[in-house]
């Protein structure tokens, strides 16, 4: 058996880059003149799981700026939120947090 010289030189890569791994994908629900706060915010406790008052503040900035930012999670996540909002016909879009 010959013994084999171990390496002099091992070098780390580095890298200033962060990636999110584990959320990688967001929900977006859009504003619509159809539904009201109080509907919204039922749905959003429903989909999300928050408080009233943050889904008081999530249908707010819907309201005010005609989209937000629901939901951050897996794409497994993201659909099943988004479907639950889509059950009353909310209007929602998924998409990748690098886009």
């Amino acid at each position: 058996m010959k013994l084999q010289e171990k390496p002099t030189n091992i070098y780390e890569s580095q890298s200033d880059e962060t990636t999110s791994i584990e959320f990688p994908f967001l929900v977006i629900l859009y504003n619509d003149d159809y539904h009201s706060f109080d509907e919204v915010i039922t749905q959003l406790i429903k989909a999300i799981k928050c408080s009233f008052e943050k889904a008081r503040s999530l249908t707010f900035e819907v309201h005010v700026k005609g989209k937000a930012i629901v939901f951050h999670g897996s794409l497994n996540d993201c659909l099943k939120v988004s479907s639950i909002l889509e059950e009353i016909e909310l209007h929602t879009q998924v998409v990748s947090e690098s886009q």
